[in-house]
């Protein structure tokens, strides 16, 4: 962006012109050369007219026009090839100039040309104040500056307050982007860029929207508010003010904060949000909310205290991590645990200290728990040491299978079978139609149990099987080591997330 800020300087050329001495000392109009000269009552008392390669000098400066009228007030009026210059390095042209010495008025009038080194201001009405130090166009003018090009109706340059203010279809073009705004003011003592009002930069690849914000040309460094809205070709960012220091390649977002990543069909959101640019990652917290959009019907929610992302070591794929009382709502499932990572490149879930899934009526725990993502759906999940998955038949019988892992395979968007590895044990009631009429309970070091409607429906005991059926009330103890039920603490809706239990 500093870049473009460069044509906002042209004003300060205006400075050269020594607005103060211009008006203070009220000097007379000196004239330096003229090849005819008239007097002519008709045109005013004690006015003079110059005809021809006329030259005049103020405070030092010299104007030159085709030819000009000198009144006894102090006035001038120049027609014609109107040239200014100070110093030899600030150039005005124009059709007509009037200047009034005594006011310290200057207008000058129709093609309009301001000049100073690389920097060019094209308008058809330029006026000028030398005792208030100001400068302005107000018909349109357009600023010229290298390869940028700055156009607007209004323009004011400000001496005293180091302040230059464009106003109304403000157009900014340079080979990096353009900007479209309705306000823009620019300090040149601090080199900082306020835009008021709606506000849209934009390139090929990048989009930012805002309705109020400022850029430090110095530091590099810029800030927008209200509905700030900035987007590229993958991502959507918004927030109530968002900050970058392009320097050390740190973002800030506050309030409000939401992120989309339409790549991965990813929305982030909560209200702080810090962004490092090398090597690129981001962090939120504060509300935050994760939202995996699969369908209109299907979506995904994650909360957690805070969300991480970053890239792996190849640059390519993104890992994000979530910390502390994390939460996942899904209409046909849910999860709990302290913290988990998501890894794009093989599209697995890590959920770690005390993890939790409930889905298809079941209940799963264990040390650790996998969970496989295939086409934006659970493929399969994995439940690592003191592995568990429970059932609820009534308020007092509870179907359960235990073992030290076990890998869990979902097809159609259904648990289609379960493998239980190292100390399996089951206990499962048994049915005749609506009516428990018995207990199954079986020991194998290896179990695979096949499932439907979301219900064991047979059992393979791979090794060393042992299995009793007993009848309803004669099996003392119904429930396994580690049994728990935690019901309580599922979460029962996406807004539920926010609330731990």
């Amino acid at each position: 962006m500093n870049k473009i800020l460069v044509v906002f300087l042209f004003f300060c050329f205006l400075g050269t012109l020594s607005f103060v001495s211009f008006g203070q000392k009220k000097e007379q109009i000196q004239i330096l050369n003229s090849n005819s000269t008239e007097y002519n009552k008709t045109i005013g008392d004690g006015a003079k007219r110059f005809i021809g390669n006329v030259i005049f000098e103020h405070n030092n400066t010299k104007m030159y026009c085709d030819s000009a009228y000198l009144y006894k007030e102090n006035i001038m009026h120049a027609y014609s090839n109107v040239h200014i210059n100070r110093a030899d390095s600030l150039h005005m042209y124009g059709d007509y100039l009037i200047y009034n010495a005594s006011t310290d008025i200057g207008k000058v009038r129709n093609n309009v040309i301001l000049e100073n080194d690389s920097t060019e201001l094209y308008t058809d009405s330029l006026n000028f104040n030398t005792l208030l130090n100001i400068a302005y166009y107000f018909e349109g003018g357009k600023i010229i500056s290298g390869e940028n090009t700055l156009t607007s109706t209004i323009g004011h340059y400000y001496a005293n307050d180091d302040l230059i203010f464009f106003k109304d279809s403000v157009h900014v073009e340079s080979p990096d982007y353009t900007i479209l705004t309705d306000t823009l003011k620019y300090n040149t003592k601090t080199e900082t860029a306020f835009f008021v009002g709606p506000t849209d930069i934009f390139n090929d690849e990048n989009v930012l929207y805002a309705e109020n914000g400022w850029y430090r040309t110095k530091e590099k460094q810029f800030q927008f508010r209200e509905n700030a809205i900035y987007q590229n070709k993958e991502k959507i960012l918004k927030g109530d003010s968002l900050y970058f220091d392009e320097l050390i390649g740190v973002g800030k977002a506050f309030r409000n904060v939401e992120l989309i990543d339409t790549t991965q069909n990813l929305i982030l959101k909560g209200n702080y949000a810090l962004y490092h640019e090398e090597p690129e990652s981001f962090l939120i917290t504060d509300s935050t909310l994760l939202i995996q959009v699969t369908d209109l019907t299907d979506s995904l929610f994650l909360h957690a205290d805070s969300i991480t992302s970053n890239m792996d070591s190849s640059g390519t794929n993104r890992i994000i991590r979530a910390y502390h009382k994390v939460q996942i709502y899904r209409d046909d499932f849910q999860a709990s645990c302290d913290s988990m990572v998501y890894t794009f490149e093989d599209s697995v879930i890590t959920m770690y200290t005390r993890p939790i899934i409930w889905a298809q009526g079941s209940q799963m725990t264990a040390d650790l728990v996998e969970i496989h993502i295939k086409n934006e759906k659970i493929d399969f999940f994995k439940l690592i040491q003191t592995a568990f998955i429970v059932s609820q038949e009534d308020t007092s019988k509870y179907n359960q299978i235990r073992g030290k892992e076990m890998i869990g395979y979902v097809r159609n968007n259904e648990l289609s079978k379960i493998d239980v590895f190292g100390n399996g044990q089951t206990i499962y009631f048994t049915k005749d139609k609506e009516d428990v009429v018995g207990v199954n309970y079986a020991e194998s070091s290896d179990i695979i149990i096949y499932m439907k409607d979301g219900k064991p429906s047979r059992f393979n005991l791979i090794k060393q099987p042992d299995g009793t059926m007993y009848p309803l009330g004669e099996l003392e103890e119904t429930k396994l080591k580690d049994f728990q039920w935690l019901e309580e603490i599922k979460p029962k809706s996406k807004t539920d997330i926010f609330f731990w239990k």
